[in-house]
């Protein structure tokens, strides 16, 4: 009886590290952000450091601890310093970080529910994030009909994200008012509380912001030469949702529509639920320009269903010319 010969050597394909002590290593000109993070990231980041990085790039990282201990040491500047300093140096790293619930505050003695970290430096930088998730011919996707990425386009500004929300604690009237610089007043009720209290919520957008939005996610769809869809909820929220799809309206026609038909691509608003309905449907290949919420939502549903969901895309805050990788 003859038995195949077992091959038992092993070829490494990591570096020998010692080897490549001695070579020149890469200078990186410009400084970089590096934001740590917390648990089991600080440690696997460190391993990329010490294994990938330094070994063969010289970097200058403006290191900032987000860890959540530290975060509530500085009553969370140190966050805020951090996406003061992506502004400036315009590439920032950044590791996960734990938005804290009451159990943290709890656990950590935490000295208040500290906000998302991600929110505020979201909320400091602005512009608008584009998510593209990797697609792998050899990695079998939960989605397969999507042969191409889709990539979500989110709106970083406003809406939930710098709302200000409150608890009713009794019965009675909630009322939202504007005061202009010049005018009268606009006072609107909200909701008559009758039966014990409730909750309550108002939030905004601006034009400025919705038009660097807009402005961007047809510069990124140009540049792809792919089709972008914008989804709102304008049958519900006629005003608000509204303003996005008529700014985007406005300015696809005024500047865009030529360029989008010479490119054999288009643009076309549709309502969130019969975009999501569609793009589970599509081969993908599109542009999806989000709001913030639904942006936060729909760019994780996509990396899933490519199941990219941490072979990570690179985040561009595309009008403000800064990029972050998570």
């Amino acid at each position: 009886m003859h038995c195949a010969r077992r091959f038992t050597s092993r070829v490494s394909i990591v570096p020998n590290l010692a080897s490549c002590r001695y070579m020149s290593r890469i200078k990186v000109e410009n400084p970089v952000v590096e934001l740590d993070g917390d648990e089991m990231t600080r440690i696997i980041w460190a391993k990329i450091k010490e294994q990938l990085l330094h070994p063969y790039l010289s970097l200058n990282c403006k290191y900032f601890d987000l860890g959540l201990e530290n975060r509530d040491k500085t009553n969370d500047q140190v966050t805020i310093d951090s996406a003061h300093a992506i502004q400036k140096y315009n590439v920032g790293i950044k590791c996960a970080t734990i938005t804290p619930d009451e159990a943290r505050v709890e656990e950590f003695k935490l000295k208040k529910m500290w906000k998302s970290p991600n929110g505020t430096i979201r909320n400091i930088i602005g512009g608008t994030i584009f998510r593209e998730p990797i697609i792998c011919s050899n990695i079998p996707r939960l989605v397969p009909s999507w042969k191409n990425a889709i990539v979500v386009g989110r709106h970083a500004s406003g809406d939930q994200y710098q709302a200000t929300d409150l608890v009713i604690p009794e019965e009675g009237k909630l009322e939202l008012r504007f005061t202009p610089k010049s005018g009268k007043p606009i006072n609107l009720e909200v909701f008559d509380f009758q039966n014990g209290g409730g909750v309550g919520l108002a939030m905004y957008n601006t034009d400025e912001s919705i038009r660097g939005f807009a402005n961007s996610c047809f510069n990124y769809a140009l540049a792809k030469k792919w089709p972008l869809y914008l989804s709102t909820k304008n049958t519900i929220l006629k005003s608000y949702d509204g303003r996005f799809k008529d700014i985007f309206a406005e300015i696809y026609e005024s500047t865009y529509r030529k360029d989008f038909e010479a490119n054999g691509i288009w643009y076309e608003h549709r309502l969130i639920d019969d975009m999501v309905a569609q793009a589970l449907k599509s081969s993908g290949g599109f542009v999806w320009a989000c709001k913030n919420y639904d942006g936060d939502v729909q760019s994780d549903v996509i990396a899933q269903g490519t199941n990219s969901m941490r072979s990570n895309h690179v985040v561009k805050y595309e009008e403000v010319g800064i990029t972050c990788f998570p």
